[in-house]
C-alpha cells in the first residue's frame, strides 16, 4: 500500500475500511486519517482519534493494481470483514517466547564452534548459550525460554502476562513499526533499513520516471502544492532522457499529422530525369512494335 502512495499506517491506512475500497472499479477512497494520542490528549481520554478530511481537507481517490485488489479481496473474503470494519486491525500477541523455541533433539542443528578446550555443544541448548558462548537464533531462543520458565514459577521476578494493548482495533505505531515493519524489511534480505515514507517516494519517483502527468502524480499522493510533487523530478537520474524521449513522442506525432515531407530540389531533379528515361524507355518499345507488326504483315 506504500508503493500504492498511502501514508504511514498512523494516519490514513490504519483507519482503512472494508467500504473505502470499490472491488469492481478498483477505487481507493481515502476520507478520514487516525491519530494516536495520549489519554490526556484525547477528548475522550481514549487512545485513537479518528478525524475526517485528511491531506488539506480534500478526499482522494484513486485507482490500484489489480494485483493488489486480488490479495485485499482474498483478505477481506478470508477475515469475513463487514463495510464498516478495518481492513488491517491489531492481532494482540498469544504466545510468549518459550512457544517459538525450537526441541533441540528434534531438529538437528549442528555443533557450535570449538571453543579454547575443543568443546562443542548442541545449537539451541542453555549450554550453548552460556558456556559455549553462542549468539545465534536458536540458542538466544532457547536461553529466553529458560528464563521465561523461571519467571513463570516465580523465580528471578514475578511472571508476567501477555501484555495487553489499549487499541480499538486501529494499530499502534510502535506495534506496527517492531512487529510489522522490520521483519518484513529484515525477510526481504534488503541491504538497508527503508521506512514507510520510503515507499511513498518510491512510487512517485517511478510515475514521473514512466512519464506520468505531475498533476496526477501530486493528485495520488495528496499533495496540497504542486510545488512539492517537483521535488521527486530532482531525484530522477533519468529526468532529461525522459524529457528527450517525450519531445521525441511529440515531434514524431506531430510529423504523422503533417504527411510526408516535402521534396528537395535536388530529389525534384532526380525524379525529373527519372521521368525523361522511363518515357524514353517506352518510346523504345512502342518503337520495336511497330517495327515488328510490319515484318510480320509483310
Amino acid at each position: 500500500m506504500g508503493l500504492g502512495g498511502l501514508e504511514p499506517p498512523a494516519s490514513s491506512l490504519s483507519e482503512l475500511r472494508a467500504k473505502d475500497l470499490d472491488f469492481e472499479t478498483r477505487i481507493l477512497t481515502v476520507s478520514r486519517a487516525v491519530v494516536e494520542l495520549t489519554p490526556d490528549e484525547h477528548p475522550e481520554g481514549g487512545r485513537f482519534w479518528v478525524k475526517a478530511y485528511p491531506k488539506d481537507r480534500e478526499y482522494r481517490r484513486f485507482k490500484l493494481a489489480t494485483h493488489i485488489i486480488h490479495k485485499i479481496k482474498l483478505h477481506v473474503d478470508n477475515q469475513e470483514l463487514s463495510e464498516d470494519d478495518l481492513l488491517f486491525c491489531y492481532q494482540p500477541p498469544t504466545q510468549s517466547h518459550a512457544d517459538d523455541t525450537p526441541d533441540p533433539l528434534k531438529l538437528d542443528l549442528g555443533l557450535t564452534e570449538p571453543n579454547e578446550k575443543g568443546r562443542q555443544y548442541r545449537h539451541g541448548t542453555l549450554t550453548a548459550y552460556t558456556t559455549g558462548k553462542c549468539r545465534c537464533e536458536h540458542c538466544r531462543a532457547s536461553y529466553r525460554a529458560y528464563r521465561a520458565t523461571r519467571r513463570a514459577k516465580g523465580k528471578d521476578r514475578p511472571p508476567r502476562g501477555v501484555r495487553v494493548r489499549e487499541t480499538d482495533g486501529h494499530i499502534p505505531a510502535d506495534h506496527w513499526r517492531d512487529q510489522i515493519w522490520k521483519p518484513a524489511v529484515a525477510a526481504a534480505g534488503l541491504k538497508f533499513s527503508p521506512t514507510f515514507h520510503d515507499l511513498r517516494h518510491a512510487h512517485a519517483s517511478w510515475l514521473l520516471a514512466g512519464g506520468a502527468d505531475l498533476q496526477v502524480v501530486k493528485e495520488r499522493l495528496g499533495h496540497a502544492s504542486i510545488a512539492t510533487t517537483e521535488k521527486y523530478l530532482h531525484t530522477l537520474p533519468t529526468a532529461d532522457e525522459t524529457a528527450l524521449e517525450a519531445l521525441s513522442k511529440i515531434r514524431g506525432a506531430r510529423n504523422d499529422n503533417a504527411g510526408p515531407p516535402a521534396a528537395t530540389p535536388t530529389e525534384n531533379g532526380d525524379l525529373d530525369a527519372l521521368r525523361e528515361e522511363i518515357e524514353n524507355l517506352r518510346l523504345t518499345v512502342a518503337k520495336q512494335a511497330v517495327a515488328l507488326a510490319t515484318a510480320d504483315t509483310a
